[in-house]
């Protein structure tokens, strides 16, 4: 008996205890976790479909946030934790998981306003960086059912506007329609008499009644690259799903734009069943002063050939031929995203030194072509002179992959999302002074010149 009234009395004790926990609140407890790692994107101009700036927009989400962040879908977060730490890491703590998981579960109580943390300013007009100068980008319409649903990557180019040589220090490229941009990139190219503003320039490959490209159309000779976006000097910056904005001021570093530069713009859309024009614009901060560093951003991809490059039917982990690049100057690594399509898997970076010893830089076990994240090194990782850089991919083409769109067909290297890509970004700081064309050679795979 007396065993029994210890454990009722124990019980009780614990039921007392628990009645007695803090109350989980938004504004003291949920706010600042969204302040730290969701609002980034949920916010009024960004990419999430709903804001959570407020109780008020947020309350209606508790149930599905709690869904989101216990299976970890949310905030999109890729890097294998063995390999790296990355300044913009915006996955949850597991007590963070806990919170927000409580929260939902008792009501998702409002709480006291005093108990909130002071809002964030965030910059104006939905963009990522308050911009010095913004840049009209030319408009197009994207057709709703274009022939074979195929509208091809195009090049547009337009005046910067820029009539002295500046120092830029961030950009943001941003579309007006999200829904249908697969990218935008854009290249800084010196002005000549014979450029023709606002006019689409493209190259037709030829392609199956599905869309499809013949596999001799296959790799960059077919991408139908114009000849004067050739002589420029690369992708400066890009947007792709999941980021839009590159900030080289936490380096002290920038890009310097002449005057006088146009801007190509390569654009690449997905039709949607609905007509929409999009009308893209670029954002840049301006340096006040000279800076040290440079910031030079290079992608390099695989062989792409359709000897080299095809994805057998089925095939559920099929590993591309390598991109290899050699360092030739010693450079600090400060950023990299993966790239592929919808049936890339894992893409992994890794680094060789001069003395033979290997570094994994990034490993991304399970890409996901609908966030192409970017991942910045909470430190600049210092690479000498001679060291190479490995960069490998896997890709399902099984039943398996649910963004498939048909596994029983062999896929090349190609410009849709149904077809595929292996192209790594990445981009390094160095003296302001450097040459960027004299930092890489490709040893293996093609190259996006430095920018």
């Amino acid at each position: 008996m007396r065993v029994w009234i210890a454990g009722l009395t124990f019980l009780g004790s614990a039921f007392a205890a628990d009645t007695h926990a803090p109350q989980v609140t938004f504004n003291k407890d949920i706010l600042p976790i969204l302040q730290k790692n969701c609002q980034t994107c949920h916010r009024p101009g960004q990419i999430a479909p709903m804001s959570f700036l407020s109780y008020q927009s947020t309350r209606p989400w508790a149930k599905s946030m709690k869904t989101a962040v216990v299976t970890r879908k949310m905030p999109p977060w890729f890097a294998d934790p063995q390999f790296g730490h990355f300044a913009n890491d915006r996955s949850l703590q597991q007590s963070d998981i806990d919170t927000i998981s409580k929260w939902a579960d008792s009501g998702a109580p409002e709480g006291d306003a005093k108990d909130a943390p002071v809002a964030v300013t965030w910059p104006a007009d939905g963009w990522g960086i308050q911009p010095d100068i913004v840049i009209e980008g030319p408009s197009f319409t994207v057709p709703a059912h274009p022939p074979g649903n195929v509208v091809e990557w195009m090049y547009i180019t337009v005046p910067s506007g820029i009539t002295k040589d500046t120092w830029i220090t961030s950009m943001e490229i941003r579309p007006s329609q999200v829904d249908v941009t697969h990218h935008i990139c854009v290249v800084f190219r010196p002005h000549t008499d014979d450029v023709k503003y606002n006019t689409p320039v493209w190259a037709d490959r030829p392609r199956d009644e599905q869309g499809n490209a013949e596999a001799s159309a296959a790799g960059v000779n077919g991408r139908g690259i114009p000849e004067d976006v050739r002589k420029g000097n690369g992708n400066e910056g890009c947007y792709v799903p999941g980021q839009a904005a590159q900030d080289y001021r936490i380096h002290n570093a920038a890009k310097m734009l002449r005057a006088g530069t146009d801007i190509v713009f390569q654009m690449h859309y997905t039709p949607n069943g609905k007509e929409v024009v999009d009308h893209p614009r670029i954002g840049l901060t301006v340096a006040k002063e000279e800076p040290q560093q440079r910031y030079v951003s290079f992608g390099i991809s695989s062989p792409n050939d359709a000897k080299s490059f095809a994805i057998p039917p089925n095939d559920p982990n099929w590993e591309s031929p390598p991109a290899i690049a050699e360092f030739t100057a010693d450079v600090d690594l400060v950023y990299m995203s993966p790239h592929m399509h919808v049936r890339g898997k894992d893409m992994t970076y890794v680094l060789t030194y001069p003395d033979g010893e290997t570094e994994t830089v990034l490993s991304v076990p399970h890409y996901d072509f609908n966030w192409q994240l970017g991942y910045y090194p909470v430190k600049p990782i210092h690479i000498p002179k001679g060291t190479r850089l490995t960069v490998t991919a896997h890709y399902d083409n099984s039943a398996n992959n649910k963004f498939n769109p048909d596994p029983n067909r062999t896929v090349y290297y190609g410009d849709m999302n149904w077809e595929e890509m292996m192209f790594p970004f990445f981009s390094v700081v160095v003296d302001k002074d450097v040459d960027p064309k004299k930092l890489m050679r490709v040893v293996r795979g093609l190259k996006a010149d430095g920018a």
